[in-house]
């Protein structure tokens, strides 16, 4: 029997790369004999590097660079073999993770530590950078990154203005004339899980803006200083990145991306299933188990699961999805593929538990749905 493991992470619990051995070992205890292949996936946010780095070949390069409130960290981003492609997975600089719940706050905090990840990358001399838009801190609109890359942010005063989404209101003018000039021999792909506008009511500051720190007073401030940056960016470039979807990603930082570097928004998942050929994985599998940290009525938005479901309706391939855990309202995507979804918790448990026995958890409930396939001779 082909088994094809293809799960993204459990978000603050395990990498896709440890989900994936856990299911693996699951499998392992009903059908010992079974060939497995496994494929960690990633829709763009965290795993991008486990996703892409090892498949491209490639290497981990480390520097230092600022996080989301400027202190100095070493984080990583990964070369291809051939050294013309760099895959930055953008919360490794500017991520939540990163900063405690007294921390989090996106009046203040910075995407720069992202543009310095890029700006390696040029220096080295990449043609082709993948940024991946999931888990950020920040709602500066990239305003850091592209200073980082020597764009310059001027108030009425002509000085620069500071760091995070509250300090946009100071914006007056944009000058790029600082801007590295290998920029212009790049070709950028961002890519993401969302298609949120940069702002109003689905924006980046009134959706994602509670999660990173923002208090509700803060919230509306922080979308008119983005609807500020989107009408000098239209004045300055004639670009109007209201109307892009996916420019609220990652705090705005799609907006920056697009209208400066002109980079070319791509769904992260289907990104990751043509650079890792798996429609060909996936037609030689009788079973794909795949997975992520919780599965709801989100998930039909481009998550990783349903991309993973979506070929493998095409070719009749059954999926079986787990999930740490599971809303009532995911009755859509049954329509889209997946056959069956299985929660791993097994009793009632605190989110610590959970977390701490997430290997054994998931190793459990995939090893009761293999003595069920094999119960039923399943082929």
């Amino acid at each position: 029997m082909n088994i094809l493991i293809a799960p993204d992470s459990f978000k603050e619990c395990l990498t896709a790369k440890e989900v994936a051995k856990s299911i693996a070992k699951g499998v392992k205890i009903a059908l010992p004999n079974a060939d497995i292949v496994q494929i960690p996936l990633s829709d763009g946010g965290e795993g991008l590097l486990d996703a892409l780095v090892q498949p491209m070949q490639g290497k981990l390069i480390s520097l230092d660079v600022k996080d989301p409130l400027l202190r100095t960290i070493k984080a990583e981003y990964g070369i291809s073999d051939d050294g013309t492609t760099a895959i930055v997975e953008m919360a490794t600089a500017s991520g939540l993770e990163l900063l405690s719940e007294e921390e989090k706050n996106p009046l203040v905090t910075s995407s720069f530590g992202v543009g310095q990840l890029i700006l390696d990358a040029l220096n080295r001399g990449c043609s082709k950078i993948i940024i991946g838009l999931g888990g950020s801190a920040t709602n500066d609109g990239g305003v850091g990154m592209i200073k980082a890359l020597g764009g310059n942010f001027l108030d009425v005063n002509n000085e620069e203005i500071g760091e995070g989404g509250g300090a946009i209101s100071e914006l007056h003018r944009i000058d790029l004339s600082d801007l590295n000039p290998k920029i212009g021999e790049c070709k950028f792909i961002a890519a993401c899980d969302v298609s949120n506008p940069l702002t109003g009511e689905n924006g980046a500051s009134l959706v994602f803006g509670t999660q990173k720190g923002g208090a509700t007073e803060d919230l509306k401030r922080l979308d008119s200083n983005l609807l500020h940056y989107a009408t000098i960016l239209n004045s300055h470039l004639g670009i109007d990145v209201n109307s892009i979807k996916g420019a609220g990603a990652a705090g705005g930082l799609g907006a920056a991306l697009f209208s400066i570097l002109g980079a070319k928004m791509r769904s992260g998942i289907d990104l990751i299933i043509d650079y890792l050929h798996l429609e060909k994985q996936i037609q030689n599998s009788d079973l794909v188990i795949t997975g992520e940290g919780k599965i709801d009525s989100q998930t039909l938005y481009g998550k990783t699961i349903m991309g993973v479901a979506k070929i493998a309706s095409k070719h009749n391939v059954p999926v079986v999805a787990i999930a740490g855990k599971i809303d009532d309202d995911i009755d859509e995507i049954y329509k889209k593929g997946i056959t069956a979804v299985f929660s791993v918790t097994n009793q009632p448990m605190n989110l610590e538990d959970s977390i701490s026995g997430a290997d054994n958890l998931i190793k459990q409930c995939v090893g009761n749905v293999m003595r069920v396939f094999k119960l039923n001779q399943f082929k």
